[in-house]
């Protein structure tokens, strides 16, 4: 259930959300005004309710003037996935894998956001039938590529679209998986059609629907009503979640998001460390802050209740799976896949 905050702290006041709320028209109409950052604001009309009961939520979606600061070496592509676009949508950075990017639209724009370099330039991520049909010629030429993972922007929010892109892929025989990663179940599960999820029923290769979850207060009845019919399609639910400053940095939190995750028949799957990006800076937790929370996560969570800790190695290779305070390591810097040492920002 949704807590009503006493205190709504976006920077220090309720008085500076009401005004933030006032500048980005929260209270009705389109929020296309540009924040700080180069990242628009948009809420959906499910989440323009629960900024205001959750103030953990409001933090993720409005925008602060602390997306001007700097923490350390940031970066605007820390993944340094355009490096690796191979056509228009298609990134292939890792063995046995691509993500498509099928969109640069979300309904509801996380001020986190890795992609917020292009996320929210809808007309630039626009996909055309000739980019698609590039797409799945390069899925042909390369057999080694068993797995996809279909991300953005949200495709969740251009569903008819979804539905034909995964029709072709599936015609490919050597493509084995199928990942689609949405946060519209959080952020508007009341827009999700139906032919979504009669669709999800009827493909047959194996399927894996990963919703970003942040935090407890996002498991409404809507979400709990869409993760319901998720599940009786025949999908694989997983979770990823990143670890924000001022949201989630909270053992009684992630013990409670965790825990009531894997009740509803969805694996934790990653809880990644925030990554270095500019603009979202301020979300950045601790390093050895995280450690122990991970630490006393992994003491008192069920094993399928836990999800994998890692950095997304910035400028780098891999998702590295962090050591908990088990174990005697560094905690300065590690390497990535490609054995490059890499230095934590902290």
């Amino acid at each position: 259930m949704l807590k009503k905050s006493s205190k709504f702290l976006i920077d220090t006041s309720l008085e500076q959300f009401n005004i933030i709320c006032m500048q980005n028209n929260i209270s009705g109409g389109e929020e296309d005004e540009k924040p700080p950052s180069t990242l628009r604001v948009h809420l959906s009309p499910h989440i323009k309710k629960l900024v205001k009961l959750s103030s953990a939520i409001a933090k993720e979606f409005i925008p602060s003037s602390k997306e001007s600061d700097v923490c350390g070496e940031l970066f605007a592509d820390p993944l340094q996935e355009d490096r690796f676009i191979k056509t228009k949508g298609l990134v292939h950075k890792y063995p046995g894998r691509v993500l498509i990017e099928l969109t640069m639209q979300c309904a509801a724009y996380c001020r986190f956001c890795t992609r917020r370099r292009k996320v929210s330039d809808i007309k630039k991520g626009v996909l055309s039938s000739i980019d698609l049909k590039n797409m799945i010629n390069y899925l042909k030429i390369h057999p080694d590529i068993t797995e996809i993972v279909i991300s953005g922007g949200d495709p969740f929010t251009i569903p008819k679209q979804l539905i034909t892109f995964i029709k072709k892929v599936e015609k490919i025989k050597h493509i084995k998986i199928i990942r689609v990663h949405t946060r519209v179940p959080v952020s508007y599960p009341q827009s999700i059609p139906q032919s979504l999820y009669d669709f999800f029923s009827s493909i047959q290769k194996t399927l894996y629907l990963s919703i970003h979850f942040e935090h407890p207060d996002e498991l409404t009845k809507p979400t709990l009503q869409v993760i319901k019919k998720l599940r009786e399609t025949g999908a694989i639910l997983l979770s990823q979640s990143v670890f924000l400053k001022g949201v989630n940095d909270s053992y009684d939190v992630l013990y409670e998001l965790f825990t009531r995750l894997s009740q509803l028949g969805i694996r934790p799957y990653y809880i990644y460390r925030c990554d270095p990006v500019i603009g979202a800076a301020h979300f950045i937790v601790p390093f050895a802050k995280e450690i122990a929370i991970m630490t006393k996560l992994r003491i008192n969570l069920s094993g399928i209740a836990f999800p994998n800790y890692v950095v997304d190695s910035p400028n780098g290779s891999g998702k590295i799976p962090i050591p908990l305070n088990f174990w005697e390591f560094k905690k300065d810097n590690f390497k990535d896949f490609n054995n490059k040492v890499l230095e934590i920002n902290s």
